[in-house]
């Protein structure tokens, strides 16, 4: 009951932080974290909207590291996931440009979610006639997102992301007192 409480507060937070970066289309002025050079987690993309590779630095690399274990647990004890969670680390714990943060976000539950589907339905707990439609929703809904994530201006996406942050936190939070 509290965890959802928590959860919810945390997601408002991540809205408002969000809010007040609203009219940066990209990090400026990042440090890199002397683990992000270890890691080699500094890169660089192509940003079709603005023409030109965008590279980026890593900061906060244990603030983020840290911040995607607590929402790993939270996501597990409450049976939901954590995909806004980690987008909200990279993106204010790690100042990682937002196509990066949803990017490697969407990979990282594609990752989680295969392992995981393979032990669920070697005990079960799968109903195939539901999963396989489910599965094909989610390849064709994220397929379509990231063609038009590609077309967007960081801060057009941030400005659809923050509705999103509230109105789950807000979710959360009622769920939580409604439990």
């Amino acid at each position: 009951k509290y965890l959802y409480v928590i959860f919810g507060v945390l997601l408002l937070y991540s809205a408002i932080a969000m809010l007040k970066k609203k009219g940066q289309e990209l990090p400026s002025n990042v440090k890199t974290h002397p683990m992000a050079d270890k890691l080699r987690l500094n890169g660089e993309y192509y940003d079709k909207v603005l023409k030109e590779n965008v590279s980026y630095n890593v900061d906060g690399v244990y603030g983020g590291f840290s911040m995607m274990y607590v929402a790993g647990v939270i996501s597990g004890l409450l049976g939901i996931g954590s995909g806004i969670f980690k987008v909200m680390a990279m993106d204010l714990f790690m100042k990682l440009p937002l196509k990066v943060s949803s990017a490697t976000s969407n990979f990282m539950i594609g990752v989680t979610a295969a392992a995981s589907a393979g032990v669920y339905l070697l005990r079960g707990y799968i109903d195939p006639k539901i999963a396989a439609p489910v599965a094909l929703g989610v390849l064709i809904g994220a397929t379509i997102g990231t063609k038009i994530m590609q077309n967007l201006k960081s801060k057009t996406i941030r400005m659809i992301f923050i509705p999103v942050l509230a109105f789950v936190s807000i979710q959360m939070i009622a769920k939580g007192f409604t439990k």
